[in-house]
Order: structure tokens, then sequence, then C-alpha cells
């Protein structure tokens, strides 16, 4: 009996210590400490339907802007803005996404490394962080500073196309 009791304690600390290490090893640890308070938005996904994709197609088409200096998100258009599922894209955005470029290195040697599927939150923040990064890219001037920013973009890019091909 005392052998079945040592055999159960080693087999529930082996898998509390896999499931810490994988809460540790999160691409997205943000996603899990909402600052806004609702319950609802700890690890937020936009995407939950073929209508929520097309949703944030014709907001990326309407030209939303994500704006790391000041943790905001614009949508030019009024209508579009004003919907209320956007809400969850907005604490993605603001809250989830990495904003500078060590954050942003770091989540694509992540990915780099990774052997399986992304989950779907983590397919829907990657692109929303390649759309952020090639916003940036565009906006910057200093030609090291570019250098750095399109290396970091192309990474991204690279990890959502390898995410994308059938295995």
């Amino acid at each position: 009996m005392t052998q079945w009791w040592a055999l159960l304690t080693v087999v529930y600390l082996s898998v509390y210590l896999a499931a810490t290490q994988h809460h540790r090893k999160a691409l997205y640890p943000s996603a899990y400490r909402i600052k806004r308070g609702t319950y609802s938005l700890i690890n937020p996904m936009f995407q939950r339907s073929v209508e929520d994709v097309n949703l944030l197609f014709e907001i990326l088409l309407a030209g939303m802007q994500i704006d790391g200096e000041e943790h905001t998100m614009l949508i030019p258009d009024e209508e579009l803005a004003s919907l209320r599922c956007v809400e969850k894209l907005e604490v993605i955005c603001e809250d989830v996404l990495p904003k500078s470029l060590s954050e942003i290195r770091h989540l694509a040697a992540e990915l780099a490394q990774r052997r399986q599927p992304l989950s779907w939150q983590d397919f829907e923040r990657t692109v929303l962080t390649l759309v952020y990064a090639i916003q940036t890219l565009a906006r910057l001037s200093n030609q090291q500073q570019r250098e750095a920013w399109m290396d970091t973009t192309i990474q991204l890019f690279r990890a959502v196309q390898k995410d994308l091909r059938p295995s």
C-alpha cells in the first residue's frame, strides 16, 4: 500500500511540475495578467467564429493601428470601433501583445523552436503581433532600427507560415 501512495505522489508531482512549466513557457504570459479586472478578459480571444474572422479582416482593412508607445489601438471606422465585441480585440492589442523589439525577438525565437502547431489564441496573437511589427517598421526612419525590426518581422512571418503548412 505504501508503494501505491508513493507512486501516486510521484505521478501527481510530475503532472504538477509539467503544468507549472507549461504555464511558464506560455508564448503570451501577459494574457493571464489582464489589468482591466474583468475575469472574462483573462486569456482573451477575439475570433470564435467565421463571422469574427471576417470582422477582424474588415477591421484590418479599415486601417486599424496599434500604437506601442501609447499602448492604444485605433480603428478609424467609427461604426466598427463601436462594436461591443471589439473590446476583446482592444485588450489583446493593448495588454497582451509584446510591444518592444526585445520582447518580440524573444517571441520569434520561441516560435522558431516550437514543434507543435500553435493554439488558436497564440496564432491570433502572433498574426496581430506581426501586424504591429509591420506598422512599427513603416514608421521608423533610423536604418539600424529598420533592419532590426525587419529581421524580427521576417521571423514572425516565417512562424505564421510554418504554422499554416500541413503537418
